[in-house]
């Protein structure tokens, strides 16, 4: 009997092993939109060339990879691209009600983003509701130096690998934006301390902004972020600030009980 629960336990064991592996390799092949030969995979995953040749067999059967390649390359397949997109248009359906209620509390347009290797994309909207408010088109991107949700995201991230993404200088959009390393780092060092980033007319002349970051479900950094005309901002960004780390909050707690 004893020996019978020791073969189940060490099975489980194995079991969790091979699923740790998988999501290692798969995680490896993330933004390879040319695929990694498994060769190039076993290096990155630091496993055997035939561990993982048999665990890349059984991710192909269910098409979580696919051959990039006729030489051997592999990427992601259309089965776990479906899943991931499941997974952000959930967590798009879930933070929608704390949007609208954010942006109904300060009459203000509400942006869902998403990072994008350097730069953002937007991936949900709520209007706001002053005669004078801000909007972008859902699907457009930004940089990530010069506006608060990018700004936001940054200051989760080491100095090294900030440098290691976007550099040590950056395009001047308006005569407010942070243009270097140095400058920026100094603006992330605030950000860390308060969970809040602003934008002072760094993207555009004439709209500021606040915002902060989080994690979905599925670990991807998001981002909320309120863009005000500038002439409202100095009165209410202390407002908004305090309302978007409400939020963000809410809407943790409203995820880790959905999990």
């Amino acid at each position: 009997m004893e020996a019978s629960v020791s073969r189940h336990v060490t099975n489980d064991k194995s079991q969790v092993q091979v699923i740790a592996r998988a999501a290692t390799i798969l995680r490896a092949l993330e933004d390879e939109n040319a695929g990694l030969s498994l060769g190039q995979i076993a290096q990155r995953v630091n496993l055997a060339r035939s561990t993982v040749q048999r665990i890349v067999a059984a991710l192909e059967t269910e098409k979580l990879v696919i051959a990039a390649t006729p030489n051997g390359r592999v990427r992601l397949g259309p089965t776990i691209l479906r899943l991931a997109a499941s997974v952000r248009s959930d967590f798009v359906s879930l933070a929608r009600p704390f949007l609208e209620r954010l942006s109904e509390e300060l009459q203000e347009t509400v942006d869902l983003s998403t990072v994008k290797k350097d730069h953002l994309v937007f991936i949900d909207q709520v209007i706001g509701s002053q005669r004078l408010r801000t909007a972008s088109a859902v699907g457009e991107t930004f940089p990530l130096h010069c506006t608060a949700n990018g700004k936001a995201y940054l200051a989760q991230l080491s100095d090294p690998a900030i440098e290691a993404l976007i550099g040590r200088n950056y395009e001047s959009r308006t005569p407010n934006s942070l243009t270097r390393f140095d400058a920026l780092i100094a603006d992330l060092k605030v950000v860390r301390r308060t969970g809040i980033a602003f934008d002072r007319e760094e993207h555009a002349l004439g709209i500021c902004a606040v915002g902060v970051a989080l994690q979905d479900p599925l670990g991807n950094s998001v981002a909320i972020s309120v863009p005000v005309p500038s002439q409202r901002f100095t009165d209410r960004h202390t407002l908004i600030a305090e309302r978007l780390l409400a939020t963000k909050r809410l809407l943790e707690t409203r995820m880790k009980a959905a999990a």
